[in-house]
């Protein structure tokens, strides 16, 4: 089983418009856009990869705080894919976050992202006798995305050493403060957010030496495997053993909805691993599902053969090691 955290589960709200206007400092009192087409799910790094790896057939259930509300939209969407779940409810609302995407550039998507209820010490505490609970039956645990307010970066660390005293593979697909407290404990592979923040436990990512540089540093903590992604079309795989490139030969003109893409890359190399593969076909058959989720309106490509045929597409080249 494959267990996933989500601390701060979203519902994703999707808007398609024909023209976004160049600037917003004009005369008028208002600027409207109407939307084309929308559509929303639900979302959140870890309940993403669930809903993934539901649908491939892997058993997965999905951990982290619910709200209000919006929170049962998501647990009921997040239901009716398969996964099953385990939350902790608390007062308030879970965040809504917001993806405006404008034909033709779809690849450079306008987001704006709530902040999430603030989750008490209470909950926490109820937070990780559950967390313990799974743990027992789970293989690999992914940590995945941002921090609600009310709960420090260290709670990632304390969730990695939990899953490692455990002997769970722990997986943490996040950035920023969280990701670098993550570190210390040694997770078995990580997938850094870099959209907002391009470094890694403060380490520069911006160019691909900086990438390969950060990447090696990850690997000196203990990390397996590392995944940064360098720009739209292009990952580099940074291991023990060696660095890869693993580049899309896809256009970017293709590209029909980004969010979703990384997550799908995760679910991907987990559902691959359980499978018995190594770990650059893994990664590979992850970069495929993360090109053919961007290929589509929806958020998550979750048809195995598209996602295979979609593996021609990918170059493997070796860079260091071997």
């Amino acid at each position: 089983m494959i267990l996933t955290v989500t601390l701060n589960p979203t519902l994703d709200k999707f808007y398609w418009v024909e023209r976004l206007p160049r600037s917003l400092e004009r005369v008028e009192e208002e600027i409207l856009i109407r939307a084309t087409k929308s559509d929303s799910s639900a979302g959140g790094k870890g309940i993403n990869v669930s809903i993934f790896l539901a649908c491939m057939g892997v058993e997965t259930v999905a951990m982290g705080f619910l709200a209000g509300h919006t929170g049962q939209i998501i647990l009921r969407d997040l239901l009716s894919r398969g996964a099953t779940a385990n939350f902790v409810w608390i007062e308030g609302e879970n965040r809504t976050n917001v993806t405006i995407l404008e034909r033709g550039v779809e690849y450079h998507p306008v987001k704006i992202h709530e902040e999430g209820p603030r989750v008490p010490s209470r909950a926490v505490e109820i937070f990780l006798r559950k967390y313990r609970r799974m743990l027992r039956r789970a293989e690999y645990v992914v940590l995945g995305g941002a921090l609600p307010p009310g709960i420090a970066p260290e709670f990632y660390r304390e969730l990695v050493e939990l899953a490692r005293q455990a002997g769970v593979r722990p997986v943490v697909h996040a950035g920023g403060a969280a990701l670098t407290a993550a570190l210390a404990a040694g997770p078995y592979f990580i997938k850094p957010d870099v959209r907002e923040v391009p470094q890694v436990a403060g380490l520069a990512a911006r160019t691909e030496e900086e990438i390969i540089q950060a990447g090696k540093h990850a690997i000196s903590q203990g990390v397996e495997i590392c995944v940064i992604s360098h720009h739209v079309t292009g990952d580099i795989l940074i291991t023990p053993e060696g660095v890869w490139d693993l580049e899309a030969r896809v256009p970017l003109s293709k590209y029909k909805n980004l969010v979703g893409a990384d997550d799908a890359l995760v679910g991907g190399v987990l559902y691959r691993l359980v499978e018995g593969d190594g770990v650059l076909e893994a990664v590979k058959f992850g970069m495929a599902a993360a090109i053919a989720s961007a290929e589509i309106e929806p958020k998550l490509c979750l048809a195995k053969p598209a996602i295979e045929l979609e593996m021609e597409q990918v170059e493997v080249i070796r860079k260091e090691g071997g």
